[in-house]
């Protein structure tokens, strides 16, 4: 299993907790993004930098992810696409995706963004909080559990 990072819009708690998360279970991790990033260095961390422009990033995950592999990603499109090949989509706040759920989240995703097009909806997510890294810390330890007594 390869660990994905959608990095450009990842919160720093979020990659500090996958990168020891890849330490203890020795799984490796990349991390896509369109901008420069500073990793720790290990053998096990890849960055991949692509080019910029709107979801190159999202385009180049969805190309290589493998069945299995797990991607962190906020972007519902994004999960969508990685669902349909295999893998499990988790978002920073903790929430899995997997194919028996992505469809509920992709038509709330496209009816919240209709909302906001027709000002009916303003503003976006709350910011990242410390109950929001404990969500998605405990969802990556739940998921990589599962997967290591699967194995």
């Amino acid at each position: 299993m390869l660990i994905w990072i959608d990095a450009d819009a990842c919160p720093r708690p979020v990659k500090d907790l996958v990168f020891r998360a890849s330490a203890r279970w020795q799984l490796a991790v990349c991390l896509v993004a369109n901008r420069p990033l500073t990793v720790p260095p290990s053998p096990l961390i890849s960055v991949v930098h692509v080019a910029a422009g709107s979801d190159v990033a999202d385009a180049y995950i969805a190309q290589h992810v493998g069945a299995g592999d797990l991607v962190v990603t906020a972007d519902i499109p994004l999960a969508a696409l990685v669902v349909a090949r295999g893998a499990t989509a988790l978002d920073p706040r903790g929430a899995v995706h997997t194919a028996d759920t992505i469809g509920e989240r992709l038509a709330v995703r496209d009816l919240l963004e209709e909302l906001r097009w027709a000002g009916v909806v303003t503003g976006g997510p709350a910011a990242y909080g410390a109950a929001d890294r404990q969500q998605f810390a405990q969802a990556l330890d739940r998921l990589l559990t599962q997967r290591r007594t699967s194995a």
